[in-house]
Parts: structure tokens; C-alpha cells; sequence
């Protein structure tokens, strides 16, 4: 049955690809992979192979592909992606040897990816649970692992007709959690390789915070906006439900400046953003020290900036909480400025742990969202002490990549 829904769901891919672009860019990504492990695999070498379904999982795992590359340089780095967002993005990661698109989870695809590339071992991150990878791996006595993952009672495992799934958890060599809650599920169901690590993004996050970089656009428009007395939200990877709430408050507030920079940049996109907004704005790529004195938003038109521009915020909101989820807490909270997001966030323990801390706070709609603004820019010590909260929080959590490479190497 699984390996049935993996086909229709090739099938749908297929069918899409002419009319929908992230299809198009999956199927070619795919049908390159084979062709790329031919090129790029040398067979005289010895791959370890990380698995990240997109963005955000390749960046809890970075930090220990990184930390191999330096401490164990006898090994090569062999890097998937299944999502555009992820490929398109890193496919010129340097930390990694070869990257490609991951092939679906069929048993031909799964032998023949695996003939190619030869890996000596395998780690998946987070939410990465491909059923018939996993049971070839096995078979081949390829040792396999899983990162940073955390576990629910919801999940196709625990149910009712979970039990011919749940047996691929088995066949992870270890499985690295980020919670207790998580081990003592998966104890229920005598799935006990299992170790508390903790969440190796929090690693990550305190890496680019070292390595932030400077934008001098949008420190220009914050240092402008510290002068009139205003304080700055930056926005990241907001969807458009985010961005209607936020926006109309932006355009009744004089009192604060907007940074935002949405998860989809097109030019469809960006042009709605602007159709929204009634205060005076420009595209990051535009700014100059002259226009921008007169703009009171920015419009983030570009990849690989957000993670430094956190730095000039006075608080932060994060994006999806609308949708499926929200994205990267721990990327803004590093900076140890407040972070707000959608209601969306219960998959989410660094979401979770915040809130109840008092470093983070969720909002289910323009009322709310207006509550909680209104707060900040009133208390400023509530603004700081959230602030501060958060910060604290991702620094005591930091320390999983070392712990999972004592597991695994030591």
C-alpha cells in the first residue's frame, strides 16, 4: 500500500509538472539525479549521506555536516533535497560534495540511487521517514540514523494501522530526539535506540549569529527609524495570510517600521505586498542611503539575507502559522528579540517552550495581533524581558551536534 502511494504520488508530480512550476523543477531535479551520481561520485570514496526534505531541515543539519567536514576529512559529504525550496536554494552548498534531488521512494529508484551513490552511512533530519529507503539501507547493513526528530501520538506510526510502518523505525541504527516526551512514545512501542539530543538548529542559529553579515540597506533604514523614536518588526517567510493582518496594522501604526521579506519573492508576489501596503515603501534591492530616508517599509527581494537582518529588529514575525506551520523561531529569537507567529505552531517545541516561557507569543488573528503589538511598543520592559527570554532559551539549548557525534564517531 505504502509503496503504491509513493507511485500515485510520482504520477500526480507527473501530470502537474507542465502546469505547476515546483513540479516541473522536482521531476527535472529528479531525472538529473542519476546522471549527477555518475559525474560527480567517485567510488574510491567514503560518503556519508544527509537527507534534508527542504530549507529548514538542511539547516538543522549543517552544523554536523560541517563538523565532519573539519574533524573527519577522510569522508565525503553527499547531499539530498525532495523539495525545490531546499535544491534550489543550497545546490551549491560548499560544506557538501555532491548535492541532488532525491529520487521517490520506489523500490527501482531506492536500489538504483543507492548503486550510485553507495553510501557508508546514512542521516536523515527531522521528519525524513522513507519506508523503502529505510528498508533497503537495512538490508545492505548501511548504518542509518535520524536527527533532531521528534515524535507524536498523530503520526502514521502510533495509529491504529500503524504497525507495518512502525517497523521501519528498527531500522535506524539510532534515532537522536530532540525531546523526553518523544523517547518515552517511541519506548511505548520498544523502539529504544533512542537519545535525548535536543534540536542541533539551535546550533546553527548560534553560527550565524557569529557569521551575521552587515545590510547596510536595512541598517540605514533602522538606524533612521531609532532616530524619529520608532521601533522595527522584522517579518520572515510570511505567507499572504500573514501578511494581510500584519500590514494593516503597519499602515495605522506611524510608530513602527516594517521589514518584510515573504517566503515567495516572485514578481506576482511582491507586487501584492505592495498592493496591501499604505505608508511608503522600496525593494531592498532599490535602497540607497538618499530614498531611503523617505520609505517607511522594505521589501526584502531576496534569498540569504534573513537570518542577518533579524539582527536589526526590535521584535520579529515569523510566517505559515496560517498554513501548514511556521518556519525558523530560533533563527530570530537568537538575537533576543520577542517573536510572534500564527497559531500553527504546535509541531513546533522551540514554539512551544517559548511561549511558555514568555519569549514568544502566537496570534489567531488581526485583534490579536494588534493586542500583543500594542504591548510591546507600550511596555518596554515587557519588550525587553521577552526579548531576553528568548535569547536565553536557544543559548541553554545549544550542544546537540556534539552530543550526536560522541554517539556516533566516538
Amino acid at each position: 500500500m505504502y509503496t503504491l502511494l509513493i507511485h500515485l504520488y510520482a504520477l500526480c508530480v507527473e501530470l502537474l509538472y507542465p502546469f505547476h512550476r515546483k513540479a516541473r523543477m522536482m521531476r527535472y531535479g529528479q531525472w538529473r539525479t542519476n546522471g549527477i551520481l555518475r559525474q560527480q561520485i567517485d567510488p574510491n570514496a567514503r560518503y556519508i549521506w544527509f537527507h534534508a526534505a527542504s530549507l529548514g531541515e538542511f539547516e538543522q543539519g549543517r552544523p554536523m555536516m560541517e563538523k565532519i567536514k573539519k574533524e573527519y576529512p577522510e569522508y565525503k559529504i553527499l547531499l539530498t533535497f525532495f523539495s525545490p525550496s531546499g535544491y534550489e536554494v543550497r545546490k551549491n552548498y560548499g560544506g557538501a560534495d555532491v548535492v541532488c534531488y532525491l529520487p521517490f521512494d520506489t523500490p527501482y529508484k531506492v536500489k538504483k540511487f543507492l548503486n550510485l551513490s553507495n553510501p557508508v552511512m546514512a542521516i536523515f533530519i527531522k521528519y525524513e521517514f522513507w519506508a523503502n529507503y529505510l528498508t533497503e539501507l537495512h538490508k545492505r547493513n548501511i548504518p542509518t540514523y535520524i536527527i533532531s526528530a521528534i515524535f507524536r501520538k498523530q503520526q502514521p506510526f502510533f495509529r491504529w494501522y500503524g504497525a507495518p510502518y512502525r517497523k521501519v523505525l528498527h531500522y535506524y541504527k539510532h534515532i537522536f530526539v530532540q525531546d523526553q516526551d518523544s523517547l518515552n512514545l517511541l519506548a511505548e512501542y520498544d523502539v529504544n535506540q533512542v537519545t535525548v539530543c535536543g534540536d542541533t538548529r539551535f546550533d546553527r542559529v548560534l553560527d550565524v549569529l557569529k557569521m551575521a553579515k552587515n545590510v547596510p540597506g536595512v541598517e540605514w533604514f533602522t538606524h533612521i527609524g531609532k532616530e524619529k523614536g520608532q521601533k522595527t518588526l522584522v517579518v520572515g517567510s510570511s505567507w499572504p495570510q500573514d501578511e494581510e493582518i500584519l500590514i494593516s496594522y503597519f499602515n495605522q501604526h506611524p510608530d513602527i517600521r516594517l521589514v518584510i521579506a515573504p517566503h515567495e519573492i516572485h514578481r506576482e508576489h511582491l507586487l501584492y505586498i505592495q498592493s496591501l501596503l499604505k505608508r511608503p515603501s522600496i525593494r531592498l534591492s532599490e535602497v540607497n542611503e538618499t530614498n531611503i530616508q523617505s520609505r517607511d517599509c522594505v521589501i526584502v527581494d531576496g534569498f540569504g539575507l534573513l537570518s542577518s537582518i533579524y539582527r536589526y529588529g526590535d521584535m520579529a514575525y515569523i510566517g505559515g502559522g496560517f498554513g501548514v506551520g511556521i518556519h525558523n523561531v530560533p533563527e530570530a529569537a537568537v538575537y533576543g528579540i520577542p517573536v510572534l507567529f500564527g497559531p500553527n505552531y504546535h509541531k513546533f517545541k522551540e514554539a512551544r517552550d517559548l511561549i511558555a516561557l514568555g519569549g514568544a507569543f502566537s496570534i489567531d488573528n488581526a485583534a490579536a495581533f494588534e493586542a500583543k503589538m500594542n504591548d510591546l511598543l507600550t511596555y518596554n520592559e515587557l519588550l525587553q524581558e521577552s526579548g531576553r527570554i528568548a535569547g536565553d532559551y536557544i543559548y541553554r539549548n545549544a550542544g546537540a551536534t556534539d552530543k550526536i557525534m560522541q554517539k556516533i564517531f566516538y
